[in-house]
């Protein structure tokens, strides 16, 4: 059994956090539809952190970490991420940020008529700073990283489901981001995988001294977490418990 922290409580009592939500609430619809789907989340979650967010489907997870993740601005209270303010953040500031951001999605994302090295190689093409370095040899080292040496230069439909979801991890931590955020990246797997991917990107970000934020049903992964916070019906849990399946 995990006892998990209060979300209000500090991992930190120095460190500026990553990512700190305030009072954050969010809704969907307009006028007589509108509906409240986050109720006064606030969360702290610092630099090399690995925190896993579990509750039932439907819970808000994913609206939240799509906020976290300047897919959208934050619509009341506050929201900072890299200490950047996304309450009302425009799309040009919601741009910049995702550039230090990596995604890894239940449904890989990978285009289907690009190899893994190509896939890899546009999350480096997106940087600027990238421009002058051997993206080909950083993609190829990140592929290698993550087990897949043998499979650089084969197209993602000749892939199986774990391999594709670790070539979305390298894709993801190629441009070594200062967060990473994935969105159920064991459910399409097999036990084996699943255990795979994450121990893999557990290993990477640590080295790489990132903070991951994963959202997921899968009790088999709970013991990776630093911390583990549960949301139900979009609040945040004060203090649960998660009990985890061996």
């Amino acid at each position: 059994m995990i006892q998990t922290w209060p979300f209000d409580q500090s991992y930190s009592t120095v460190a500026e956090p990553v990512i700190s939500a305030r009072q954050l609430n969010h809704y969907f619809g307009s006028g007589e539809l509108r509906k409240q789907a986050l109720f006064n989340i606030n969360l702290d979650i610092y630099a090399g952190e690995i925190i896993i967010m579990t509750g039932p489907s439907g819970s808000g997870k994913t609206t939240l970490l799509t906020l976290m993740g300047g897919l959208r601005s934050a619509q009341e209270g506050s929201l900072k991420i890299l200490g950047q303010e996304l309450h009302d953040a425009s799309k040009q500031q919601l741009t910049q940020l995702r550039r230090n951001i990596g995604y890894i999605f239940q449904a890989h994302n990978l285009l289907t008529f690009l190899t893994a090295k190509q896939n890899v190689r546009m999350s480096l093409e997106l940087h600027e700073k990238m421009f002058d370095r051997d993206v080909d040899g950083m993609s190829v080292a990140m592929l290698e990283a993550v087990g897949l040496q043998q499979r650089v230069d084969y197209y993602a439909d000749s892939l199986s489901g774990g391999q594709k979801q670790r070539v979305a991890i390298a894709r993801a931590l190629v441009s070594q981001p200062k967060i990473v955020l994935a969105d159920e990246p064991t459910a399409a797997l097999d036990k084996k995988s699943g255990r795979d991917a994450v121990e893999i990107m557990q290993k990477l970000a640590k080295e790489q001294s990132c903070t991951i934020l994963l959202v997921t049903h899968d009790n088999r992964i709970l013991d990776i977490a630093d911390r583990i916070v549960y949301m139900e019906d979009g609040r945040l849990a004060a203090n649960p418990e998660v009990v985890l399946q061996k």
